[in-house]
């Protein structure tokens, strides 16, 4: 870590109590929910996403799955759902999704599909759609707020430009769930395929989190080839933390067609910083991307070297996940960061001077918030 400080002084470095204050919401939300860049549950304790994606609008019948994610220690369980573009999930279905994830103790982060690549693939549906479908199944998602979060579209805008773009069709679907009554935490995918290289999310993240009166939106951002080194991803990550937004890891994987992800800084840095993330996906992958399966034919015993990698790796889901404590998991982070090394100053002036220290590590789940920097007079 490396600062400039304006006056000269013996620094002692400690690191930062994890307290982030949220702006006042027009109403307050109930159950999941957002607070500064992290979400939380009702009982306030901060809830770090570690899961992977189900596809269960192609494959309805494996519903085994659920228990089978589970037994890998997952947290978070982001579920494949169609509204018409592939064969629907009524209402009664959406249900028993819902019962699988909390009788499996997972929060359920349902997704609708339908959206993907809108604009540049053919079938690909509008975020008012999108909304229309979640209106039509919300009797079955009334009164799971501590249990679900709706991933309104996914990757609903392909690389071509479109009216109402990303911002405005992303802000007005919002605005349609709160008027339809939904209190749950939402989550919303960028452009661009889910990778945002064009940033539109990020330059535009906060005009679209002050478009819910809930202040209850957590952004969404894919990492495939676009994000294949550490400093794009990182900085793309540091500019939601600097924005004091809330993002998730939505989806990523080990490999891709447009290129190889960085998946061993992608999963560090989640750790590192207290971000969720969800892999692609638990497995029944087609169409040249059979690779990024996480097991053999839906079973948990069979794991592919990409579920070995995200399951049992290094900053992977066994080592990193936390059950939700609406289920009776610990939740709460009890294990210390690391002690900082110690600060080496250098270019010393009159009025400043710069201080260089190891950073500290976090293995808790919960991640680092920063430093406290204090001067000692004399």
């Amino acid at each position: 870590m490396r600062i400039r400080l304006g006056l000269v002084g013996a620094a002692i470095l400690s690191l930062l109590a994890s307290v982030l204050v949220a702006a006042q919401p027009a109403h307050a939300a109930v159950g999941l929910r957002v607070s500064g860049t992290n979400m939380t549950e009702a009982n306030g304790n901060t809830f770090v996403m570690r899961g992977v994606s189900h596809p269960h609008a192609w494959y309805p019948t494996r519903t085994s799955s659920f228990a089978g994610i589970k037994s890998l220690r997952a947290n978070t369980v982001r579920v494949v759902l169609s509204g018409g573009r592939w064969t629907p999930n009524n209402a009664a279905d959406v249900a028993n999704v819902v019962s699988l994830c909390k009788a499996n103790k997972l929060i359920c982060v349902l997704e609708n599909h339908d959206t993907t690549g809108y604009g540049e693939q053919s079938g690909a549906v509008t975020l008012d759609a999108a909304v229309d479908y979640w209106i039509s199944v919300k009797s079955a998602l009334d009164g799971q707020e501590d249990y679900v979060v709706i991933n309104i579209g996914n990757e609903p805008f392909g690389n071509n430009a479109v009216t109402p773009g990303w911002t405005q069709a992303t802000s007005a679907a919002i605005t349609r769930m709160r008027n339809a009554g939904f209190d749950h935490l939402l989550m919303v995918d960028a452009p661009n395929w889910g990778q945002d290289w064009q940033f539109t999310m990020r330059d535009n993240a906060q005009t679209v989190f002050n478009a819910d009166p809930d202040r209850n939106t957590v952004f969404s951002v894919h990492m495939y080839g676009v994000f294949d080194t550490a400093a794009e991803i990182t900085s793309y990550l540091d500019a939601f933390r600097t924005a004091g937004l809330p993002l998730v890891i939505g989806e990523f994987g080990f490999n891709h067609s447009d290129g190889n992800p960085d998946e061993d800084t992608i999963m560090a840095q989640a750790q590192a910083r207290g971000l969720g993330y969800i892999g692609w996906s638990w497995s029944g992958n087609g169409g040249g991307v059979e690779y990024l399966d996480m097991t053999t034919d839906f079973d948990a015993s069979r794991l592919t070297s990409w579920g070995e990698r995200i399951f049992n790796g290094a900053d992977g889901i066994a080592s990193t996940s936390r059950e939700a404590t609406i289920y009776g998991g610990g939740g709460t982070d009890t294990t210390p960061p690391t002690t900082p090394g110690t600060p080496t100053a250098s270019d010393i002036t009159a009025t400043g001077a710069t201080l260089t220290w190891t950073a500290s590590t976090d293995s808790g789940g919960s991640g680092l918030a920063g430093y406290n920097v204090y001067r000692e007079q004399g």
